[in-house]
């Protein structure tokens, strides 16, 4: 399963909004194509916004006609500056674009055309390191999947919100190849329902069992001992291990406490964002309101209706059993494991063990 392809100089993209009913691809010939894509969830997940969003800088590197240094940097500050301005709360997207602009400064005396092949080369390599980590994230994940276990997951952290294998899908897949007789629980996420339209897909494409609830029957399900572990993604790490994800973490992770579950977080070290001292510093995304009214385009309450619609909500860090990177899994004290796991090199393989 490919969300992401580069291919003739056009950026592909599934369209997740029409998942899964239609599998449908999208051609971004631009950076606004791209940067609208993000924006309207076409493409999702913090890891692939990243990805999207490398390339969405190399289709402004394109568009720009001439060969004069100065006004090359100026136009790919006012990309980057659009890309940016899609979506605030998942670092990936910042990460990726501030990569791409360095890249340029690292070859500021190079010739325009060459800087602008230099860009694809750089955008590949993040699709792909993030494939590599993905995979990296499943192989660690692993370790704390029982042989015969429950897994409750919430939103989707899989193949489609990444370049491909997936960060809390990549745990399950990594704990299925590894012959562990799993079965996933899969959240159905309100309001755009990306466990039921996404999650559920993916594992039944791979022949991974999974059953489907809504997000209210999440604390049932474990009294009734069918939960083992809960697995989900993240958008933003805070530095003392904070957790921004899909709006409804914080109610599972409550809900694991209660039961005695352990709770778990998947995601890419690019995540961790060390610069917020806490959850409190990262922007939350308010969504359109009509995302509650409507469910595929049906209106389902009053049109009138007053709705709050953030995208995501912050877990505390007491909450959380550990946190599973492609650098190693992080335990409390998070501020010191993540800071430890923050000096490693990604290619030091020192770096891939427990914290």
């Amino acid at each position: 399963m490919r969300s992401i392809i580069w291919e003739k100089g056009k950026l592909k993209l599934i369209d997740q909004t029409r998942l899964p009913l239609h599998v449908e691809y999208i051609e971004c010939c631009d950076f606004h194509a791209v940067a609208e894509a993000i924006k309207n969830m076409k493409v999702r997940g913090a890891p692939a916004i990243g990805a999207a969003a490398a390339y969405g800088m190399v289709l402004g590197a394109l568009a720009f006609e001439g060969n004069e240094k100065g006004a090359f940097r100026a136009h790919m500050n006012r990309v980057a500056e659009v890309l940016k301005q899609t979506r605030p709360t998942a670092v990936n997207l910042f990460w990726a674009v501030n990569r791409m602009l360095r890249k340029i400064e690292e070859l500021s005396g190079r010739e325009v055309p060459e800087i602008k092949q230099r860009l694809l080369e750089e955008a590949h390599a993040i699709y792909q390191e993030d494939l590599e980590m993905n995979r990296r994230i499943g192989q660690l994940g692993n370790q704390v999947v029982p042989p015969k276990a429950g897994i409750l997951t919430h939103c989707n952290a899989g193949a489609l919100a990444t370049a491909g294998y997936g960060t809390a899908l990549g745990v399950v897949r990594a704990a299925h190849e590894a012959g562990k007789e799993i079965h996933v629980w899969a959240d159905e996420t309100r309001p755009l329902l990306q466990g039921a339209r996404l999650t559920v897909w993916e594992l039944m494409q791979d022949n991974i069992p999974v059953t489907l609830i809504t997000d209210s029957m999440a604390g049932y399900v474990m009294r009734q001992k069918k939960i083992d572990l809960v697995i989900v993604g993240a958008d933003r790490i805070a530095a003392n291990g904070d957790v921004a994800n899909k709006i409804g973490t914080y109610g599972l992770a409550v809900l694991a406490k209660e039961h005695g579950i352990p709770f778990y977080v998947a995601a890419p070290f690019s995540t961790v964002d060390l610069a917020l001292d806490s959850g409190n510093e990262i922007p939350i995304e308010e969504r359109d309101c009509e995302e509650v009214r409507c469910i595929y385009g049906q209106r389902v309450v009053p049109e009138e209706v007053e709705v709050y619609n953030p995208a995501f909500d912050v877990t505390p860090h007491h909450l959380i059993t550990a946190i599973i990177t492609d650098r190693g899994i992080a335990r409390p004290p998070y501020r010191e494991t993540l800071a430890q796991l923050a000096q490693y090199d990604q290619d030091d393989n020192s770096g891939r063990k427990e914290k």
